[in-house]
């Protein structure tokens, strides 16, 4: 049997068979080998991985898995270099601090968010858009339904491997399938009553890009990076606004939740710094507080 050796990403994970796009194109079959179950390893979809190739079957089992530059929890998945967070202007109503912590955890593990403000065909989203742009973020106003601004979002998630989340119901699947003609992904109608999509992901892969160059994952809901060992004097450093004033603070451990010599809060009573970014902060930092207690 004559054996040769890849290198590839893998793009979907079932029943214990994992599927490893190499650079030439193909989409071999392998299996893990039995020494990453005896040490607790498990293979993710997006992990850069070394395998070992039957040439007559096309099938064969993964050595040895590269070192992750981060990792998501849900779903599975590795490498992940761009976030796409979708929310809608209406039906359902945007929660920005469910955004701005997707934001916050994103960057903690190194990813670049890019924030879709999606349906402005129903409103133009112009005030978050502004939240947005103006603390530094790749922010696009789009319609899943129109197609307004989908090819600016395509042009950034070329040579990216890009996770969109977002909650149920904000026309992540409809936007997808602007961006992956090929896909065609299902989408979930919108409870009138709830406001509340149904949920229509059933499982993790990677979807390549049209035009060959980057992936996409999409995820049920909303999804989510380990912060669990944050500190709390690292949070501000995640928000880019507060950077033009953080050494400015009249104490150098400063909060900037309360004290009087805040230069954070100075910006912020004089609209340099969004309200609704800085109570997100300040809610983040008292979650990560009580978390250190237990």
């Amino acid at each position: 049997m004559a054996t040769i050796e890849i290198e590839g990403r893998i793009t979907k994970g079932v029943g214990g068979f994992y599927y490893i796009a190499s650079s030439d194109g193909k989409i071999y079959e392998c299996r893990a080998r039995g020494r990453f179950r005896r040490d607790g390893i498990t293979p993710l979809v997006g992990d850069i991985v070394r395998c070992g190739i039957d040439s007559a079957s096309n099938t064969g089992l993964i050595s040895e898995i590269l070192p992750r530059m981060n990792s998501l929890i849900r779903p599975p998945v590795a490498n992940v270099s761009r976030i796409a967070i979708v929310f809608s202007v209406v039906n359902p109503k945007p929660n920005l601090f469910t955004v701005d912590k997707l934001v916050t955890s994103a960057m903690y593990a190194g990813v670049k968010p890019i924030i879709c403000i999606n349906k402005t065909d129903l409103s133009d989203g112009a005030e978050y858009y502004d939240i947005y742009s103006r603390a530094g973020f790749d922010t696009i106003c789009l319609s899943a339904e129109t197609g307004e601004n989908v090819d600016m979002l395509n042009d950034m998630l070329i040579g990216e491997l890009t996770v969109f989340a977002g909650n149920s119901g904000v026309g992540k699947s409809s936007l997808l399938n602007r961006i992956l003609r090929h896909a065609e992904l299902k989408t979930g109608e919108v409870s009138d009553r709830v406001e509340r999509g149904r949920h229509t992901t059933r499982h993790s892969e990677l979807m390549p890009l049209d035009c060959g160059d980057g992936y996409i994952i999409d995820t049920p809901g909303f999804s989510s990076f380990s912060v669990a060992d944050m500190d709390e004097k690292q949070l501000c450093e995640l928000f880019p606004e507060f950077q033009p004033y953080i050494n400015d603070c009249g104490f150098t451990n400063c909060s900037h939740t309360v004290e009087k010599d805040c230069a954070v809060l100075r910006a912020l009573s004089v609209g340099k710094i969004c309200k609704s970014r800085h109570e997100s902060y300040k809610a983040q930092y008292k979650e990560i507080l009580e978390n250190k207690q237990y």
